[in-house]
């Protein structure tokens, strides 16, 4: 029997994934949560074999969680279900520990066979998201993956207007530390201006629709 445990900030997905997954005779789903503090608690009493994780959560970082997951429960297998389909998305949570990296495009039967998949620690993409590492890994080097997740993090909650201190509060660190992440994301990714960084933020698929003016000036900048 696999034990599983769902992190999203949706009540009705979970809901609805609770459900379809306790409908099949090899799964039971142990618990669920919306936020990495939840995931945390569940991981201390349920003792999860996977966890299908969003990357949006309430008030705190997927890929932050998966992180934190993973250092409490080293052999825990986690599979994200998230509507981010870019590379950078992908690859950090890849980095971050994730096992496999669906879209929540995909059918629920290929999320169930995702799970037992990667149950047995085998790799696990949705079809869409196979084909975004396959052009990719065909074009040039992701100048994103010269950052490290929690960079990335910083970043794409940087330019999805989150101010400094929710981030902070968010990832469990003080403001001065954000704001040294912040100036090292500019170093490395040689932004000459906050425009300049939100343009290659956008152009990453980091910056959700919202965020942007329709003449691309975007509403936030670190």
């Amino acid at each position: 029997m696999i034990r599983i445990i769902l992190i999203d900030d949706h009540a009705v997905v979970r809901s609805g994934y609770h459900r379809l997954l306790d409908a099949e005779p090899d799964m039971y789903v142990v618990g669920e949560g919306a936020s990495s503090e939840d995931a945390n608690t569940l991981l201390a009493s349920t003792e999860p074999d996977v966890a299908l994780v969003d990357l949006s959560l309430k008030g705190s970082s997927g890929i932050e969680a998966i992180r934190g997951m993973l250092s409490r429960r080293p052999r825990l297998r986690i599979l994200v279900l998230s509507m981010h389909d870019s590379h950078g998305h992908v690859m950090q949570s890849l980095r971050s520990g994730a096992t496999g990296y669906m879209t929540k495009f995909s059918d629920p039967n290929e999320v169930i066979e995702g799970i037992r998949r990667v149950a047995v620690g085998e790799r696990v993409f949705s079809r869409d998201v196979s084909d975004v590492l396959a052009r990719e890994a065909l074009g040039a080097d992701d100048l994103l993956m010269q950052l490290t997740p929690r960079e990335y993090e910083v970043l794409r909650l940087t330019v999805n207007g989150k101010p400094t201190v929710e981030i902070a509060r968010s990832m469990h660190l003080s403001p001065k530390t954000i704001f040294n992440y912040q100036s090292r994301i500019r170093q490395k990714l040689n932004a000459q201006s906050d425009f300049h960084l939100l343009q290659i933020a956008t152009a990453h698929g980091l910056v959700e629709a919202t965020h942007v003016h329709p003449d691309g000036s975007g509403e936030t900048a670190c």
